[in-house]
């Protein structure tokens, strides 16, 4: 296929984004923005320390400042009745126990919510902030991972669930490392990282009497936040409604409900009117989450033919000191590979810092680039090419569960995305290619994500006019759900898009699940499809009833249906509008809801998303400066449903694997358990200057088994892989390998 054919298929499966002009143009209303008679401000006042009490709260002078409505904390403060009571004598919260804002005097990480102030106006409240004193009585932190590490254990919840994927894992008999004719063991690691979306975590919140909730909040699953409340505040889940129709990026960050979220319907409940809070970018750091800071051990066996006899991948991932939180990091090396002998292991080190939280492509980024490095390094132990080494332990079906794959076509990825490339260029020898005084480096790494479907629900309706409404309550946040859910409605019913409205982003919808796991398109998406198809069987049926209909005899897959009309096989020219089904009818709209889920499918093959990365850095030998000039990734995630968009998170996925490689890392000063790093000045990620051209490449091929619309997650696997394939291409072009991210000038001069 020409790159013009290619060109020509996109451009007939692509739609532009139904919510751009909303967005370009300003009218879209995200969540600070919405407008509440007699609104309130909040603010945070966040702890000096890492790890203590508190002493003594001094807000008088706040409290008498112009404005100022209240100054909340554990002091003042009924509380949340979904946390139950304190514990007699108090102790600090177990491990398990989530953070409990408000709750008591205990200091569990620096940049924790001490209190909150409330005024008319904003300014206000940020003025009476600073007037807040906070004294305390410290305790020595530890937020050092490396200087802790040895502290390090198995997860709790993890001894007590027997069955979980985080147990330690292993098949193979044992020794076979020593008998690897090749053998590699080295160490990588992972610095924490931040989401930073340009939109910041804001939240307005609004009681009617004391059982009836309103809240605008940046969330990716209002069915799940709308759930979390009530059980939170003990009222009726039906009670509490959650508007989250438009989120300026998230990355995993709006996955939970976070302290602030609590804090301001707290407020608003204790001041009976409605409360805005706004996060600062400070707080974007000790507030939301990030990707946990990680060291990777690996070993790899391999014979001198290039087959791999053993793989083993240990982690330790960093979690808070009251909650643990659990990464896939691990999981990848028992399925990415064919190989008799492999042992994962995952512990947790717990210290005087917030919970960590999924981050785009989380366990599996972090997993595979050690996964990805220690394979190409392996490769060159070898003298082997890179990707002739992948191939010849490609894994024909799961290593690990003895299943068939529902489709894999990650040779086929491989193929396409080095033809593209030019990879048959590479010259073994690092340090041996240059271009114009630069040292040119040529790099590639695999990728892989597992497929995950919920139970999810969607409701059409046809229109008097014809024109087509579907609901749920999914969400969007970035990657164009609406635009694919219009475009699945299109394909079904045969309207136009042009006249089909998809409402999300609102708790009032049919349930569904939250956007995250890259979930949405194989799960809305398919509920999407059989509401629709359900749709257009009822709209058959009554277009049969009609008199002299060449419907009345038709079978449903005798009917075509284009352009609003439904046509029989046996008459192809006339049709009948879906106006005229429902104005014959008298009826002001036809409704269907339907529900799709897995079947046994799941148990029976095993699925997954696979990709690979290929990428051409340039590095000037003088200063160590690199640079991503050219980029080129292959996705197979079964069918795509809207070439532009999918296109735009395969961009996006890549940008972010650029800013993990080379430039993200949130750092701590140790002295005081405090990020340094605290803004976009500091904490770096990649702008326009730092990206070249990226050619996105999909197998485009409909996994039959996974669902009725024969599409995969897309979101995360877009990233899965890529820092290592900038590691592995900074390698080959200087022969020094970077073992721990980000890889800085520092490390290759």
């Amino acid at each position: 296929m020409t790159r013009e054919q290619i060109n020509s298929t996109e451009a007939e499966v692509s739609l532009d984004r139904v919510d751009g002009r909303l967005k370009v143009t300003g009218a879209a209303r995200y969540s600070a923005e919405y407008q509440a008679e007699n609104l309130a401000h909040a603010v945070l006042v966040t702890s000096t320390i890492a790890k203590g009490r508190i002493k003594s709260i001094h807000a008088k002078s706040a409290e008498e400042s112009k404005g100022v409505l209240a100054v909340i904390s554990h002091l003042n403060t009924a509380g949340v009745p979904g946390y139950g009571s304190a514990k007699q004598p108090p102790e600090r919260a177990p491990m398990g126990t989530s953070f409990r804002v408000f709750f008591d005097d205990f200091i569990y990480f620096d940049g924790q919510p001490v209190a909150l102030v409330v005024a008319h106006t904003l300014e206000q409240a940020m003025h009476a902030a600073t007037l807040v004193r906070v004294e305390y009585e410290t305790e020595t932190h530890q937020t050092d991972f490396k200087a802790n590490i040895s502290k390090a254990g198995m997860a709790s919840n993890v001894q007590r669930n027997k069955n979980s994927p985080f147990q330690d894992y292993s098949r193979g008999a044992a020794g076979a490392m020593l008998r690897a004719d090749v053998k590699l063991e080295e160490t990588y690691t992972i610095p924490t990282q931040h989401h930073q979306p340009l939109e910041p975590h804001a939240i307005i919140a609004a009681w009617e009497g004391d059982d009836r909730l309103t809240v605008y909040d940046k969330n990716q699953g209002v069915k799940s936040v709308q759930g979390q409340l009530a059980q939170a505040f003990k009222i009726p889940k039906e009670n509490v409604q959650v508007h989250a129709p438009f989120i300026g990026g998230a990355f995993g960050s709006g996955i939970r409900v976070w302290p602030h979220t609590i804090a301001a319907v707290m407020a608003a409940k204790m001041l009976q009117r409605p409360v805005k809070l706004v996060l600062g970018r400070e707080q974007m750091f000790t507030s939301v989450g990030y990707r946990p800071y990680t060291v990777q051990k690996m070993a790899v066996g391999a014979t001198l033919d290039g087959k791999l006899t053993f793989i083993s991948h240990e982690a330790t991932g960093q979690t808070s000191a009251y909650e643990e939180h659990l990464e896939r990091t691990v999981l990848s090396s028992r399925v990415m590979y064919e190989c008799a002998h492999v042992v994962t292991k995952y512990r947790h080190l717990s210290l005087d810092v917030n919970t960590p939280t999924w981050m785009r492509g989380p366990g599996d980024a972090t997993g595979m680039f050690a996964l990805e490095s220690a394979l190409d390094e392996m490769a060159f132990a070898l003298r082997m090419d890179p990707l002739e080494f992948r191939l010849r332990n490609h894994a024909d079906a799961d290593p690990e569960r003895k299943l068939p794959w529902s489709a894999k076509s990650l040779k086929a990825c491989y193929h396409l995305g080095a033809q593209r490339f030019g990879w048959k260029d590479r010259v073994l020898e690092p340090r041996t290619m240059q271009k114009q005084g630069m040292l040119v480096g040529y790099g590639m790494a695999s990728s892989l994500y597992g497929f995950h479907r919920h139970p999810s629900k969607a409701r059409a309706m046809m229109l008097a006019n014809g024109s087509v409404v579907v609901q749920s309550a999914t969400m969007d946040i970035g990657p164009g759900t609406g635009t694919a859910m219009t475009q699945i409605a299109s394909k079904i019913t045969g309207v136009p898009a042009r006249n089909i409205r998809f409402d999300l982003g609102d708790s009032s919808l049919p349930d569904a699940p939250g956007q995250n796991g890259s979930s949405t398109i194989p799960s809305v998406g398919s509920a999407v499809h059989v509401a629709c198809e359900a749709l257009k069987s009822k709209m058959l049926v009554l277009a049969a009833a009609m008199p002299g209909s060449t419907l009345s005899v038709a079978k449903p897959e005798e009917v075509t249906v284009k352009n609003g009309r439904m046509f029989s096989a046996a008459d192809h020219t006339a049709g009948v509008q879906y106006a005229d089904i429902l104005k014959y009818h008298n009826l002001p709209q036809v409704e269907v809801t339907e529900e799709s889920r897995s079947g046994q499918e799941v148990n029976q093959h095993s699925m997954y998303s696979f990709g690979c990365h290929f990428v051409e850095v340039h590095v000037n030998p003088l200063t160590g400066e690199v640079r991503v000039k050219r980029v080129v990734t292959c996705a197979d995630v079964g069918k795509i449903i809207n070439y532009k968009t999918a296109r735009s998170q395969s961009i996006g996925g890549v940008v972010g694997g650029i800013g993990m490689a080379l430039m993200e890392a949130s750092v701590m000063d140790h002295r005081f358990g405090r990020y340094v790093t605290t803004d976009f000045a500091s904490y770096h990620i990649p702008v326009h200057a730092d990206i070249p051209q990226i050619d996105v490449i999909y197998i485009d091929k409909p996994d039959a088994l996974a669902n009725p619309i024969g599409s995969k997650g897309l979101g995360e696997i877009a990233i899965v892989g890529v820092a290592a394939a900038v590691a592995n291409a900074v390698f080959h072009a200087t022969g020094k390998r970077v073992r721990e991210l980000p890889i800085g000038v520092e490390q290759l001069v």
